[in-house]
C-alpha cells in the first residue's frame, strides 16, 4: 500500500515522532493511523493520547448555568481576531443565556433555538455578515439537575470546564477543582470509567514495551500493574495529584460526603 505525504504528516502531528519513523509505522499498519500510533508507542516513540474534545477552528467556549441545567458549547469562527471581537463574545453570551431561558436540554435542541424572534441559523447569519467570517455553534453539551455546579473559563475562552457535585461544596474548593481539571486534562473520573478496550490496549502496549526493554517475562504482570496504576494517576481525575498540593489526590481534596458526579472539559488550543 502506498503511504501518502498527508498520512505521514497527520501521524507526525498526532505523535511528534520523526517523518521516517511515521512512514515506517504507517507501512507496517497498512495506512491505519490508530494502529500506527500503537506501533510507535510500543517502540517507546510516542505517548498515549488523552481523551479531549478539541476543535481545529478558532473561537471561544461559552458556559451558562442555572439550578436546572448547565450548557457548554463552542462558538467557532475562522480567526482569533474575530474570536476576540466584542460582538462575537456578546453573540456567544446571548446564545448561552437564550439556551438556559428556553430550557434547552439536549445537544440537538439548540438548533431549534429562537433568539429575538429569529431561528438560530438566521441569527448567526446576521453576525456572519457583520464580522465577515463563518460562525457556527458546535459540540453542545447539557448537564441537567445542576444545583451544585461550578464552571470555569480559562485562557480567554479557549478552555472551559463544568463540574457537577452531589451536594453543596464551598466555592474555593469547587473552583480549585475546576481549575485543576483545566490544567491537568483528565480523561476519566475514576478507574471504573476506563473502557476495557482502552485498558486491554494499554496492557498490551506495556507488555510489548517491557519485552522490548529486555525485562524478564516472569515479572511482566508486576510491571503491567505498576504502569497501569501510573496510567490511572495520569488519566483519572480522582487519582490525580492536586495541582495546588501534589501531596494530595483530588479524592482527598473533596470534603466529606461530597463527590464529583460528572465533569466536562473543552479545549480549543
Amino acid at each position: 500500500m502506498e503511504i501518502t505525504a498527508s498520512q505521514v504528516k497527520s501521524l507526525r502531528e498526532k505523535t511528534g515522532v520523526g517523518l521516517m519513523e511515521c512512514k515506517r509505522a504507517l507501512s507496517e499498519s497498512n495506512g491505519d493511523i490508530d494502529s500506527a500510533i500503537n506501533i510507535l508507542r510500543e517502540r517507546g516513540l510516542a505517548k498515549a493520547n488523552k481523551k479531549a474534545d478539541r476543535s481545529a477552528n478558532q473561537g471561544r467556549i461559552f458556559i451558562e448555568t442555572s439550578t436546572q441545567r448547565s450548557i457548554i458549547f463552542e462558538l467557532n469562527c475562522e480567526t482569533d481576531f474575530v474570536a476576540n471581537n466584542d460582538a462575537f463574545i456578546q453573540l456567544g453570551e446571548r446564545i448561552a443565556k437564550a439556551a438556559i431561558e428556553h430550557n434547552i436540554d439536549s445537544e440537538d435542541a439548540i438548533n431549534s433555538l429562537s433568539i429575538d424572534n429569529q431561528p438560530l441559523k438566521d441569527y448567526l447569519a446576521s453576525y456572519v455578515l457583520k464580522l465577515g467570517e463563518n460562525i457556527s455553534v458546535n459540540n453542545t453539551k447539557v448537564i441537567t439537575d445542576t444545583p451544585h455546579v461550578t464552571s470555569y473559563i480559562h485562557m480567554n475562552g479557549k478552555i472551559g470546564v463544568v463540574v457537577k457535585f452531589n451536594n453543596d461544596i464551598d466555592q474555593e474548593t469547587s473552583k480549585d477543582i475546576a481549575m485543576h481539571i483545566a490544567a491537568s486534562n483528565p480523561s476519566y473520573l475514576d478507574p471504573s470509567e476506563v473502557p476495557n478496550t482502552i485498558l486491554d490496549n494499554e496492557k498490551e502496549i506495556i507488555k510489548t514495551q517491557a519485552l522490548n526493554e529486555g525485562k524478564p517475562e516472569q515479572i511482566l504482570d508486576k510491571i503491567v500493574q505498576g504502569r497501569i496504576n501510573k496510567f490511572y494517576k495520569e488519566s483519572c481525575l480522582l487519582e490525580q495529584a492536586f495541582v495546588k498540593d501534589d501531596k494530595k489526590q483530588i479524592k482527598q481534596v473533596l470534603p466529606a460526603n461530597t463527590s464529583i458526579e460528572q465533569f466536562l472539559r473543552y479545549d480549543l488550543n
